[in-house]
């Protein structure tokens, strides 16, 4: 932020300025008693409306250390240190405007990528030439021309270059993912709005509006965190009654000893609580901003107090623990009575991929890829219904299909039969015209860097890991012991993960999900983390933290940035704290003047901001690159080679 803007929003520091230069003007111009009278008139302006917004905040039931810096300007001002009054004017004047500097620094990964925001798409005609049309008018289908350098639009698939050959590109993820280099993408692959073209033009055609991409939903979220302000905003509260009476204490001998009062004045200008009251927001503020240039963003300083004190961590699994990928494995059609099956192989998986068309399950797209890699034409629905974490209804053909979970199927079908399932397996059942017609079998993989992201959140001091699952308890098991988690809780409903959320301890709890399903969990834990790359909205919206990239450790950052944030923030308080205590007790002698002691006071400040702007840089514990612990596929080295980023 410029000079200038510092001093058009807060215009109390210019007046504080002019009156302590023109006062200094006067004294060095021979008038003492003109300058006594400006500088005496001025501060008690000051301390009139410090006052006013003191008396506010006892009313509404809040005791702030504000009441410290009012008896300063009182008593520096009563016993003639009218320069010292300036100075304690300057330094609660101006403590917002530093504030506003700090957390300008702090929040930077924030507004960058607000900054960054496209305004216009380049739509590609169909005679070859493009036109610039309005961020609002981009239509799904819609072929853009995206320039080297340029930030993408929209989401979209990679399409051709600008002369419509299929080719290999560069894109830099940095803004949303953390990821520092470059990722190559080829025709076809699925590009997210807000990531940065490489040297080559392409053509992308686009599979969402701006308004439904992925940069659009994390510009909101980013918006709702950079305008957030945390509790501990005002943590040095907490302090408020024990500083105060320490302050006052040491005062009051002073001046009973010495018989001074010109002494308590002295103390109470080193009692000044400014950096008590800017240290804790600067913290949380570069925490966010830490998180944010890691693909995490957190909605609120507030959140980042909670990461920092988690003690139990819960997961869901399908697309959190494991790819959300899974692979069909077999179809099993059930046998009729007379021993033939109720459907041949390929049918059953067409007219189940036709149903699941009409469902958001990541088990659903599966199906239909697999259907659609057979050759088998997928039908449409003249009536479908999908019932949230049971299955779908749906009429194919005149027949009515029901596709879904075991307990589901079986209670629309007859002739049911439970599969008998592998570790590591999961059914999807299907039924047609109220008959059990068969059985899919899905396997869906653990993400290579499961474990050792739990395996840090343990070191973290996260003592607690579950995962809770809607799937049958034999795969949630099996991925369970793959993880390393010991407490499994499965074939669970909505309701059943919110009060087993509800009632887990140790806390704060944090819950980590990516399905519509796990809304309402997210939203009661306290701090819901939503896997914001291939999740849901309403998983996001609901959600106190959004992890822009499909990377589970991005989790265990989360928790790391909140402890370290959190722990410089008190840091920062205790050395303001310490600071001023060791000052009270130097001027309780009377070895500090009060402009000397106001000056000083000042310096703590800095101290105080320069110590809360270290949460926007790593700690020597922190989390490192995990890549020694995981596969050595292709896949998987890509996913762990992302924590070396943090």
């Amino acid at each position: 932020m410029r000079t200038w803007e510092l001093a058009k929003l807060h215009p109390w520091v210019v007046a504080t300025l002019a009156a302590l230069a023109v006062t200094l003007a006067l004294e060095i111009a021979g008038a003492p008693d003109a300058a006594q009278w400006l500088a005496s008139v001025f501060g008690a302006v000051v301390l009139v409306k410090v006052s006013i917004g003191m008396v506010k905040d006892l009313l509404h039931g809040h005791w702030g250390i504000d009441i410290l810096a009012v008896t300063a300007i009182a008593s520096t001002l009563l016993v003639g240190e009218y320069l010292a009054a300036l100075v304690v004017c300057l330094m609660l004047t101006g403590g917002e405007a530093l504030e506003d500097y700090a957390a300008g620094r702090a929040k930077r990964s924030l507004s960058a990528l607000l900054e960054r925001a496209p305004q216009v798409a380049h739509l590609l005609l169909p005679d070859g030439t493009t036109r610039d049309v309005a961020m609002e008018s981009v239509s799904v289908g819609d072929r853009l021309l995206v320039r080297p350098a340029e930030v993408v639009p929209v989401d979209g698939i990679l399409f051709t270059d600008s002369d419509g050959h299929a080719i290999e590109a560069g894109f830099d993820e940095s803004s949303l993912t953390g990821e520092p280099l470059p990722v190559s993408r080829r025709t076809g692959d699925e590009i997210l709005s807000g990531v940065l073209n490489g040297q080559r033009a392409v053509v992308l055609e686009a599979t969402a509006t701006a308004q439904d991409s992925q940069y659009s939903r994390i510009l909101s979220l980013v918006r709702e965190a950079s305008e957030s302000r945390a509790p501990m905003v005002r943590l040095a509260d907490r302090y408020a009654v024990p500083f105060t009476i320490v302050a006052y204490l040491i005062g009051g001998l002073a001046w009973w000893l010495s018989g001074d009062p010109v002494r308590f004045a002295e103390v109470l200008v080193v009692a000044t609580p400014c950096p008590l009251l800017i240290a804790a927001p600067v913290a949380f503020l570069a925490g966010m901003s830490r998180a944010a240039k890691n693909g995490v963003i957190v909605k609120s300083g507030g959140t980042i107090e909670t990461l920092g004190r988690i003690r139990t961590a819960a997961f869901d699994k399908t697309g959190t623990l494991t790819y959300g990928r899974p692979e069909l494995l077999e179809v099993r059609p059930a046998r009729g009575g007379d021993g033939h099956p109720v459907l041949d192989e390929d049918e059953l998986l067409r007219i189940t991929g036709s149903a699941e068309q009409y469902s958001g399950h990541v088990l659903a797209e599966s199906i239909r890829k697999a259907a659609e890699a057979r050759g088998l034409c997928l039908v449409p629905a003249t009536e479908a219904r999908e019932i949230a974490t049971h299955g779908v209804t749906a009429v194919l053909e005149g027949r009515e299909v029901v596709v879904g979970k075991g307990s589901f199927v079986r209670d629309h079908t007859t002739g049911f039969e439970l599969a008998d399932l592998e570790p590591g397996e999961s059914a999807v059942y299907v039924g047609v015209d109220g008959v059990f017609a068969g059985v899919l079998l899905i396997s869906d993989r653990l993400r290579a860097n499961a474990r050792a992201t739990l395996t840090e959140l343990d070191r973290l001091g996260v003592r607690q890991r579950m995962i809770l699952t809607g799937d049958a308890m034999p795969t949630a098991s099996h991925i369970a012991a793959q993880a390393g988690v010991t407490r499994v809780e499965a074939e669970l409903l909505p309701e059943d993960k919110v009060r087993i959320v509800r009632d887990a301890e140790p806390g704060p709890v944090m819950m980590v999900g990516d399905g519509v399903n796990d809304a309402p969990v997210l939203a009661v834990a306290d701090v819901g983390v939503a896997m914001g790359a291939r999740g849901s909205t309403a998983a996001s919206q609901s959600a106190d933290v959004v992890i822009v990239r499909d990377d589970i450790s991005r989790a265990a950052v989360a928790v790391s940035v909140g402890q370290r944030t959190l722990r410089v923030a008190k840091e920062s308080i205790w050395v303001g704290i310490a600071l001023s205590v060791v000052l009270m007790l130097v001027a309780a002698f009377g070895v500090i003047p009060a402009i000397v002691g106001a000056l000083l006071q000042e310096v703590v400040d800095l101290v105080a901001i320069a110590n809360a702007l270290r949460a926007t840089r790593a700690g020597r514990d922190e989390l490192r690159d995990f890549a020694a612990l995981h596969d050595h596929s292709d896949e998987a080295h890509a996913e762990a080679r992302t924590l070396a980023t943090v």
